[in-house]
């Protein structure tokens, strides 16, 4: 009697484990369908079965029934709390599972675009890459372009060296190399190294759908630097190929601008630098204020060849023909 009840309990344990892969079967069967209630609710049923089992089997069901759950919640059903939930309890559970790499960046992905925590998308990819995934130069990569969303520019600098030095052949280094241009662009007195990277890309990518951003990005820290000539010859080479012509126009517009209003017309023209009459900019014009001349007190003749003041005041109560002659000055010949 006790050998029928054991060996019934093992035939009930045998179906329920049996069950699960096809309330799996029938939950992908109702979200191919549109169906994502009777979806989860199928879910729910494969793990409730293999809630106390541990085998390998069982992880395995319970990794695909998580898994399933979450995508639904994330991309059905619109409740990205929830999804989020059901992803850690996936990574907690089933934390070497395949579907838990998946799993993760799905993760990652609400937290970046949903909830704007950009450190624990971060993290989440940060934790995937320590699986060596098949996409770990996109990862890296988009690892370096939240520590950028961060302005946390030195990181981000780090980050994005690393995928052109660790990836070199991968199609993301062009990338890589733009967004550490960009980064360095932002720190103190690292715009030299910018203008590097810069042309570094185009050296070594001159078909890159980058390459007219690299140019604009160029032109601007060579207009920092005082080198407007410079920055217009970029752009305009940028032109050809940049998505919005207009905007990369109108920035040569303006830099144009600033050196007409900046550069006299006549600079370097030697046989026009002093033709006053051409150029009334110019010209003195009668109206603009002069600076006033200092009144000048006469003097008498005897205070102006050096006489004293009695002389002078003499010279002055005397008819002008009684007047005395003017001293000689010192040195000079007697008349």
């Amino acid at each position: 009697m006790r050998r029928l009840a054991l060996v019934t309990a093992l035939v009930l344990a045998a179906c329920r484990k049996d069950d699960a892969p096809a309330h799996l079967e029938r939950a992908r069967t109702a979200q191919f369908q549109q169906k994502p209630d009777v979806a989860i609710a199928e879910y729910k049923l494969a793990l409730d079965l293999i809630e106390r089992d541990s085998s390998p089997q069982a992880n395995l069901y319970r990794a695909r029934a998580l898994r399933g759950a979450a995508d639904l919640y994330a991309f059905q059903l619109n409740d990205p709390r929830r999804a989020i939930e059901v992803y850690r309890e996936l990574i907690t559970v089933c934390p070497e599972a395949p579907e838990t790499l998946e799993g993760r960046l799905h993760l990652a992905g609400l937290l970046w675009h949903q909830f704007r925590d950009l450190r624990g998308a971060i993290a989440e990819y940060t934790s995937a890459l320590a699986r060596n995934p098949p996409q770990s130069a996109e990862l890296s990569f988009t690892v370096a372009k939240l520590y950028f969303e961060l302005q946390d520019y030195e990181q981000c600098e780090l980050e994005a060296g690393k995928v052109s030095q660790k990836f070199e052949t991968s199609a993301w280094v062009d990338d890589a190399l733009y967004l550490r241009g960009q980064a360095l662009a932002m720190m103190d007195g690292r715009k030299p190294e910018a203008q590097r990277v810069f042309l570094d890309l185009l050296d070594r990518f001159p078909d890159s759908e980058l390459r007219s951003h690299a140019l604009v990005e160029l032109g601007r820290l060579k207009a920092d630097a005082g080198e407007p000539e410079q920055a217009i010859e970029l752009w305009v080479s940028a032109l050809k190929t940049h998505p919005t012509p207009a905007a990369v126009q109108q920035q040569i517009s303006l830099v144009r601008g600033r050196l007409r209003a900046t550069t006299p017309r006549t600079v370097g023209d030697a046989t026009a630098a002093f033709d006053w009459d051409k150029y009334p900019v110019y010209e003195r014009h009668e109206d603009a204020q002069q600076p006033a001349t200092p009144k000048v007190v006469p003097r008498t003749s005897a205070e102006a060849v050096g006489g004293t003041p009695e002389e002078a005041e003499l010279e002055a109560k005397m008819p002008v023909e009684n007047a005395l002659p003017p001293k000689d000055p010192p040195g000079a010949a007697p008349q």
